[in-house]
């Protein structure tokens, strides 16, 4: 594992903080079913050079935030073994608002590639209005 340093973990963080919603939205519009939160911590389990880049604990305050927006809808079921298990599934509002937050990152996206590439001629050009 690469050591990064404290700009590169503050950085990750902030990218993260924007990012969660958006890929958390997207894993309830796949699943296409109600999930627990460990569930959907497994699914949105990923690792990068620095290490863990969506911590667990990080995606419950993200979850309780989208479920008071309206963008998903929550209930909490009894479990066999521990504790209850709250499950959220992606609302009507929830998948419109994926699907314009997909494009936003689109767009966001292909700024940051062309300003990285600066140099290089590539230009930045956002989607047309609609």
């Amino acid at each position: 594992m690469v050591d990064e340093s404290t700009y590169t973990r503050k950085f990750r963080k902030e990218l993260m903080a924007g990012l969660s919603s958006l890929v958390l939205l997207a894993v309830l519009a796949r699943a296409g079913r109600e999930m627990y939160g460990y569930e959907i911590a497994k699914e949105v389990k990923a690792e990068g050079e620095g290490g863990l880049i969506f911590k667990q604990g990080a995606i419950y305050p993200v979850l309780r935030s989208l479920n008071a927006l309206g963008l998903l809808e929550s209930r909490v079921e009894a479990s066999a073994f521990g504790p209850p298990r709250r499950y959220y599934s992606i609302t009507d509002e929830g998948r419109r608002a994926l699907a314009e937050w997909q494009f936003a990152w689109r767009d966001m996206r292909e700024f940051v590639d062309d300003a990285l590439k600066a140099g290089t001629g590539a230009t930045y050009e956002s989607r047309p209005s609609a």
